[in-house]
């Protein structure tokens, strides 16, 4: 393993921001892997670790195939991890809005610049992202229909969804949607938590990961089959949505098989208790996403499931 700092940025006040990368073998550049980029994704940056860690045990093994780099940055945000905030501290800006960057810009412009120098021209990235709401997923990949995204590679990861969907107008400045402009395959890898760390989930993810490495004849290892992936469009996700504002209070979990008109959560008066709004499935299908935050607007997505009829 060889340790790289990617990224330098001087500090007046404290010590100098550093992107550092962990790199494994050696020749064409094969896999580039990225965890947090926001200063919560506590659960994306433990991933990549347990990563480093399995790359580590096959390298000193001679598991990792020849004529292959495969490079991991477990965060490429420190100073707001450092200070548990999500944003950039100084402006609140997202490092992962700024892509492919401006060496000339403002800071998160910069940093984001210089990340994208050093991760260009990889034949494959992965990012562990989150999402922009709080809650908890089942494991899945997403992708962004570029039409440069490969669906059948991401069935290589095993894992139980992969989710497609047509880009926004704020995806052009993603990490992912910029990796595959300049012909790098991105895929993102959602955990099933963000702020807290799933040791059952990471380890899922890893063994995704390692997966698609056997799977794409980077590394020497008998590969974990995990799930026939089921493929769904994000337009095809059933979302509930409270009509009121108040306390949630779920009874279900991500993963979990329920039936229409079955009851899953409540909004509750956060002063009396009462009960504002009792939210029933829509239709019969899996729970792919539980809000996780105690409290909930109206009209927001607090539940998410994907549907068997």
């Amino acid at each position: 393993m060889e340790r790289k700092v990617l990224f330098e940025i001087e500090s007046l006040y404290r010590d100098n921001f550093r992107v550092t990368g962990l790199s494994f073998g050696k020749g064409k550049k094969s896999l580039c892997i990225v965890g947090n980029t926001r200063g919560n994704e506590y659960q994306q940056i433990y991933i990549c670790s347990q990563i480093v860690k399995k790359l580590k045990e096959l390298e000193a093994k001679g598991r990792i195939c020849p004529d292959h780099e495969i490079m991991v940055i477990p965060s490429a945000n420190p100073y707001s991890m450092n200070i548990q905030k999500r944003f950039w501290p100084t402006d609140n800006t997202d490092i992962n809005r700024m892509f492919p960057g401006y060496n000339l810009g403002e800071t998160t412009q910069r940093i984001a610049a210089g990340i994208f120098d050093a991760i260009i021209g990889y034949e494959y990235g992965i990012q562990f992202p989150s999402f922009y709401m709080p809650g908890d997923f089942a494991p899945h990949v997403r992708l962004m229909r570029t039409g440069r995204e490969s669906v059948e590679k991401a069935k290589a990861f095993g894992l139980p969804y992969i989710v497609t969907r047509s880009p926004r107008p704020y995806d052009t400045t993603t990490l992912n949607y910029n990796w595959q402009i300049w012909e790098t395959n991105a895929f993102s890898l959602y955990s099933t938590t963000t702020e807290r760390i799933d040791e059952e989930s990471a380890e899922r993810m890893v063994e995704a990961v390692l997966n698609f490495m056997t799977e794409e004849g980077m590394i020497l290892r008998k590969g974990y089959q995990g799930y026939h992936s089921e493929v769904v469009d994000d337009n095809e996700l059933v979302a509930v949505r409270p009509y009121s504002a108040g306390m949630f209070q779920s009874g279900i979990r991500v993963n979990q098989r329920v039936l229409k008109g079955q009851e899953l959560a409540w909004i509750t008066d956060p002063y009396d208790g009462s009960v504002r709004e009792k939210l029933t499935a829509p239709v019969t299908g899996v729970v792919f996403f539980v809000h996780s935050h105690p409290m909930t607007y109206a009209n927001t997505a607090v539940l998410k499931i994907v549907p068997a009829e």
